[in-house]
């Protein structure tokens, strides 16, 4: 019994206290509210200014032009108030503009003291005016409309409008009963009819101010939740990026101005897309709404939000963050309950700039973060110097590669491929160069991860393929000798552009034979997609291409990659031929995937040959063709053509 009683007395509270304004306003709605106020100071500060000249025409044309004024000292006497009056509109009235501009919002409290100010004045002006005109026998209408200006400044909670409208009436009415003087010296009051009305007035008065504040309200936290919705991730409830970029560029400045250390922190949960392909996408949001609260229970107060898909950032000044990093990759081991492997791995930063994008120093926590993968034992990297070398040099190719296609920088190098049993030259690998005029020679091994990991390698390769067939083009009008070439594809070629419809361009284009370009797919572009891949390797054999395998046994689907796919040609990886001398097994493996191709009805070709010891292996095992340093290095086509012309290379007439 006692319990409903208290909720009920509970319920009758929380409606006094909603309709009184009881309460404590969230910061952006009370920004919301104060901006109001000041925008309201601004119209009503204009209206002043203009009744006020107006008053001082009005005064100027029936006194001044009439003669009944006899100097400048006088007229100023008698305008004097309106004068002041409009001065402190003024004054209001620019404050409020350059407030309104965003430029002293540091200031915001000041907006309070500015509209209370002209508010009093307001009344103050009022009062003398209409206790003036009272005592005339006049209505004290000016005394009204200077209320309804306060009113409509002054518009906070409920609960001050109820008493500032109050404490209003109550002591004009004290000050009109007591002080006011008729002309003939007695002393006057309001009269009871004339009380009620006025009564009635200001009833009405507060109604419409707790009116208007609470339609502020309203569309403060409309307003609110709209930013909320824009800054608030929809999955954890955390802060998205947007928010989180404003929040730590705050905190960065305010730690360093405090004497203390920040630390970006970005994680990575490893192997997620395998629990949403086990679980599905529901249960992988609810678990990493879990993340992210496992997240801010190990850094509260701290910055934390979510960045992409199943990453999340953190900003902390905690000197033991890198107990609660590992903290955090505990807890998701646990919460995961060991079904699926999932990790949790960290790329960490402490900024050395206060003014640098919180993004952008994400980005280079991404990429230590990004290093991890595949190392289980560590948990944390950090983005050091050498870090942010490589990490400038990778931001360079991203940002450059359009132009490095554009200006003529991608080159193309020649490797060349020879026949096994005599060594003629049949052919040459396109391999890609980049000699940059301010970076200078970069490194394949450099741009094209980069380019591939971003989705980028297919600009590269399509320039590649189309200088290649250029290239074909010029030494056939010139009559010079020309070998077929290999192009290289990866997976995102197949992705990125139509391929068949590539080639099929350049030839027309360049009017060169198909037999001159053979097309080298890599055995890790053969795990995905399979359909789209089988479709367009079919139209490649239909065209005339010959299709190769390239990297054979650098990876781990090889046998099934020959189950179901057809190849004309099997390229050996490189890999089996390192350390071959004296290595029996390496020997029994290459020997056998060899017999293997022939018994599939392909051509061989194995790649990184350089010594004679794996020349005379390779010819006795049966292997076609050989690539490698022992026949040279990629070299321009001029290098090539200059071989050809002396003797080192004899070009063979057979090239399948």
């Amino acid at each position: 019994m006692e319990k409903k009683k208290k909720g009920f007395i509970e319920r009758i509270w929380e409606v006094v206290r909603d309709a009184l304004g009881f309460y404590r306003n969230p910061p952006y709605v009370a920004d919301y509210m104060r901006e109001a106020n000041v925008r309201s100071a601004a119209y009503m500060s204009f209206v002043v200014i203009a009744l006020e000249l107006w008053m001082v025409v009005r005064y100027i044309n029936k006194y001044v032009f009439a003669g009944k004024v006899k100097d400048i000292g006088e007229f100023f006497h008698w305008t004097k108030s309106y004068w002041i009056f409009m001065g402190c509109a003024l004054a209001v009235f620019i404050y409020a503009l350059i407030f309104l501009s965003g430029r002293i919002k540091r200031y915001k409290q000041l907006s309070n003291l500015w509209t209370v100010g002209l508010g009093m004045v307001c009344l103050y002006f009022g009062m003398i005016t209409s206790f003036s005109d009272f005592e005339k026998g006049k209505m004290i209408t000016c005394f009204l409309t200077m209320v309804m200006y306060a009113g409509c400044l002054l518009i906070w909670r409920p609960y001050i409008s109820v008493i500032m409208m109050t404490a209003i009436a109550a002591v004009f009415r004290y000050w009109i009963n007591n002080y006011a003087v008729g002309r003939d010296g007695a002393s006057i009051q309001l009269g009871d009819g004339d009380t009620v009305n006025y009564q009635m007035y200001f009833i009405s008065l507060t109604m419409v101010a707790i009116s208007i504040y609470y339609q502020r309200h309203r569309e403060a936290k409309k307003a609110q939740s709209l930013e909320l919705a824009m800054v608030t991730d929809d999955v954890t409830g955390l802060p998205n990026m947007r928010r989180f970029r404003v929040e730590a560029s705050e905190y960065v400045k305010k730690a360093v101005e405090e004497g203390r250390h920040p630390v970006y922190i970005f994680f990575n949960v490893e192997n997620f897309q395998t629990y949403n392909d086990r679980n599905g996408y529901e249960a992988g949001n609810v678990f990493l709404k879990e993340i992210g609260q496992i997240i801010t229970r190990n850094f509260p107060g701290e910055p934390v939000a979510r960045d992409t898909e199943d990453h999340f950032a953190v900003l902390t000044c905690r000197e033991d963050f890198e107990d609660r990093v590992k903290a955090v990759r505990e807890a998701v081991k646990v919460a995961e309950k060991g079904e699926i492997y999932l990790d949790m791995k960290a790329g960490t930063l402490r900024p050395t700039d206060v003014d640098a994008d919180p993004v952008l120093e994400l980005n280079k926590c991404r990429h230590a973060c990004y290093l991890l993968k595949n190392h289980e034992e560590d948990a944390i990297k950090e983005y050091d110097e050498k870090l942010d070398k490589n990490y400038r040099l990778r931001q360079y190719v991203l940002n450059n590669i359009d132009k490095a296609v554009r200006e003529g920088y991608i080159k193309v190098y020649y490797q060349p491929v020879v026949w096994a049993d005599d060594g003629m030259l049949c052919g040459c690998e396109a391999l890609a160069r980049w000699d940059d005029p301010d970076m200078g020679f970069l490194s394949p091994g450099v741009f094209i991860p980069v380019l591939e990991e971003c989705r980028q390698i297919h600009k590269l390769d399509r320039c590649i393929y189309n200088t290649v067939c250029r290239r074909m083009r010029e030494c056939l009008d010139a009559g010079l000798p020309v070998v077929p070439v290999s192009l290289n594809f990866s997976r995102l070629d197949f992705e990125l552009m139509d391929v068949v419809a590539e080639l099929e361009g350049l030839i027309e284009k360049y009017n060169i034979p198909r037999d001159y370009l053979h097309v080298e797919i890599t055995e890790s572009a053969l795990t995905d997609n399979m359909a789209k891949l089988q479709e367009a390797m079919n139209i490649l054999h239909e065209k005339g291409y010959s299709i190769w395998l390239d990297d054979f046994g650098s990876g781990y689907s090889s046998m099934n990659v020959l189950k179901d796919y057809r190849f004309d040609l099997l390229k050996v990886d490189m890999v089996f031929l390192r350390n071959f001398s004296g290595n029996e097994n390496a020997r029994k493996i290459v020997k056998s995937i060899l017999d293997l191709a022939k018994s599939l009805n392909m051509m061989t070709l194995t790649e990184g040959v350089e010594t004679e010891e794996a020349v005379e292996f390779l010819q006795e095992a049966g292997c076609g063709r050989l690539q490698g340093y022992f026949y040279g290095k990629p070299m321009v086509y001029e290098d090539i053509l200059k071989k050809i012309e002396d003797g080192t290379y004899r070009l063979s007439d057979k090239y399948i």
